[in-house]
């Protein structure tokens, strides 16, 4: 997704050619595609960090192109829920820091709440983000493939990139080769390289950079599971009260678009990238997290669907504070023409469109 929006950012530039190098057949199969599509209001990610302006920045940009393109969202709503005084205490921070950022968060009384959403449990509040919402990821991205091509740009896919020779520091370009699963392989050059590879960007930017700037790669594995049953059915998002220093925000209850109900993500971390299996040994705990605000739920009609992976950069939280883990855009020093992008996890959907117009303003201001 995000290197989509970037490569069809740079695109449209007058005079442009870029190449979008894909090493599956298609675009987005990995956490593109394995992910919650919700449209984030950016409440979590603390005052100075480029995961805060850049989905604030990238929820306005990305709810514009829906509704002028007609691409499938639904601005939902989310209720961020507390069931004691500390988980309490958890969402009324998240509140203070909204009114801080601009971003609308608003309580309801409990009774409020039990007409609203009788089935949802809320002991101690509820917290409402109104600006968050659903987007169908797949439509987007068929959406900015499409605009991409027809502006001229170039997708090759089913191209591992092999190797990556800088000419002078990148001053005169770069050289990058790419090996197709046949064996062939083929080398373009380029006068900027953007490293937006996702799940393996800590692979390509240990192809370019000298073995004092190496990187090792993280993967929060995320388990996702479908509810077969028809009740109870809310009509918007509900997150249990954020958890410092957890890697995720909980095992919460989001909608696709046709309104159907699944949960997840839960947090595991796991040495592999493609490691997609089900995390079913923990699904009684996933169950019983979800029965703390959804005690109706039917726990025999919720089985495990897919799994998403997160690229990190340690086992760093997902929420502002103690290790939190920020977005990594930079411009590498001593390296001409070249933009990495590290840890481009959660909520990169949201922020995609703005990141582009970030790494635009990186290479071109």
């Amino acid at each position: 997704m995000v290197g989509l929006a970037i490569a069809r950012r740079l695109q449209a530039r007058d005079g442009a050619s870029t190449v979008l190098i894909e090493k599956h057949g298609s675009v987005g199969t990995e956490t593109s595609s394995r992910n919650s599509e919700v449209i984030h209001a950016g409440l979590y990610y603390g005052t100075d960090s480029l995961k805060t302006k850049l989905c604030l920045r990238g929820k306005e940009m990305l709810y514009d192109l829906c509704k002028t393109h007609s691409i499938p969202h639904w601005n939902t709503g989310k209720w961020i829920v507390a069931q004691d005084d500390t988980q309490m205490d958890a969402i009324q921070k998240v509140h203070n820091f909204s009114q801080t950022i601009g971003v609308p968060t608003h309580f309801i009384t409990k009774e409020e709440a039990k007409r609203l959403e009788p089935d949802v449990r809320c002991e101690a509040g509820v917290l409402v983000s109104p600006s968050t919402g659903i987007v169908d990821s797949h439509s987007l991205m068929q959406y900015l493939e499409g605009d991409f091509e027809d502006k001229g740009g170039i997708c090759a896919f089913k191209s591992p990139v092999t190797s990556i020779t800088p000419f002078d520091s990148g001053r005169s370009g770069w050289e990058i080769t790419t090996t197709s699963p046949d064996g062939e392989s083929s080398t373009i050059t380029a006068d900027t390289l953007i490293n937006s590879a996702g799940l393996f960007a800590v692979a390509i930017n240990n192809m370019v950079l000298p073995d004092d700037r190496h990187r090792k790669a993280f993967y929060a594995k995320g388990s996702y599971f479908s509810y077969s049953a028809s009740k109870p059915k809310p009509s918007m998002l509900v997150y249990p009260a954020p958890v410092p220093g957890h890697g995720g925000l909980g095992t919460h209850l989001t909608l696709d678009m046709g309104g159907r109900i699944r949960f997840g993500p839960d947090v595991e971390w796991t040495d592999s990238p493609t490691d997609y299996a089900p995390n079913t040994k923990s699904m009684k705990q996933a169950i019983d997290d979800i029965q703390t605000y959804l005690p109706g739920v039917d726990r025999d009609a919720i089985q495990p669907d897919y799994v998403g992976i997160r690229p990190k950069l340690g086992k760093l939280a997902a929420t502002s504070g103690k290790d939190f883990q920020d977005f990594y855009i930079k411009r590498e020093e001593g390296y001409e023409g070249f933009v990495n992008l590290l840890a481009i996890e959660s909520p990169g959907l949201t922020s995609s469109l703005a990141i582009a117009e970030e790494v635009e303003e990186l290479l071109y201001r």
